[in-house]
């Protein structure tokens, strides 16, 4: 035997307010740790891209046989024949100093200061 009913299935409106509340909660807790592990990722990619071209730079010196003082040369350093394919860019939107060969840091990024962009 069917019972009819004069409910209607479906959801009141309560139990969408709820669902929709319990989805902003966990938007307010992921968006800010989202947007903290990307700062790290683009912070660890721009050391890494220091590390590079540090380490062509103390190729490049080696090879050339320059002494500490000396400008580098970057045309020297970047291109399909030299030490760096392509010249890199900072994931962040810093950009890169080279400075002399043999000072303790050759090349930095303009975020150092408080994001943390320098070679350890």
């Amino acid at each position: 035997m069917k019972i009819n009913s004069p409910r209607k299935a479906g959801f009141t409106l309560v139990e969408i307010m709820i669902v929709v509340a319990i989805i902003g909660l966990l938007a307010a807790i992921a968006i800010p740790n989202f947007i903290k592990a990307r700062a790290i990722s683009q912070k660890n990619a721009c050391i890494a891209n220091l590390k590079q071209i540090d380490g062509a730079i103390n190729t490049w010196a080696l090879e050339k046989q320059k002494v500490n003082g000396n400008s580098v040369d970057t045309s020297e350093l970047y291109g399909a024949a030299n030490y760096i394919k392509a010249q890199p860019n900072c994931p962040a939107g810093g950009t890169y100093t080279h400075h002399n060969v043999g000072v303790p840091i050759q090349v930095d990024c303009s975020l150092s200061g408080n994001e943390g962009h320098t070679l350890p």
